[in-house]
């Protein structure tokens, strides 16, 4: 029975970068095989893609580049602030992650936020997702197929 759209699927994984270093795995979060229902777009869009056809218990190797996974980098998504605008005890440095509240029509949205630079009184934050422009690479196994 291979993976189709509208089946629940749980995969284990394991996501690396070109250079072998692991950012994200099954193992990491205690084993657990990863549930998602397909077509339902709950994973980003090549790690969905890729499980089409799929068998049960198939083992495979995918390359997602950043279109098929958080995108590439929006030059647009930097926006630079006012140091004075961060909570007071908070000594920017570029690298830090933070966390910024934003509000759509009926709801609070978190997202996190990399300072990339300061400069004086100026702190440049870059709201793209973290993975934004980087290749990923994972080695995948259906578990199972609802």
């Amino acid at each position: 029975m291979a993976v189709k759209n509208g089946d629940k699927v749980k995969v284990q994984y394991k996501g690396y970068f070109d250079d072998g270093e692991v950012f994200d795995s099954t193992e990491q979060h205690g084993g657990e095989p990863l549930e998602f229902t397909v077509g339902e777009h709950q994973v980003i869009p090549g790690f969905e893609n890729a499980v089409l056809g799929k068998e049960l218990n198939e083992e495979f190797e995918i390359r997602l580049e950043p279109k098929d996974a958080y995108g590439d980098v929006n030059p647009e998504a930097f926006q630079t602030i006012k140091r004075q605008e961060l909570p007071p005890d908070l000594e920017p440095e570029a690298g830090m992650m933070l966390q910024v509240q934003q509000q759509h029509e009926d709801h609070t949205h978190t997202i996190n936020v990399m300072i990339t630079k300061v400069e004086g009184d100026d702190v440049t934050l870059d709201f793209n997702h973290p993975m934004a422009g980087k290749t990923l690479n994972f080695k995948m196994t259906v578990e199972s197929i609802e």
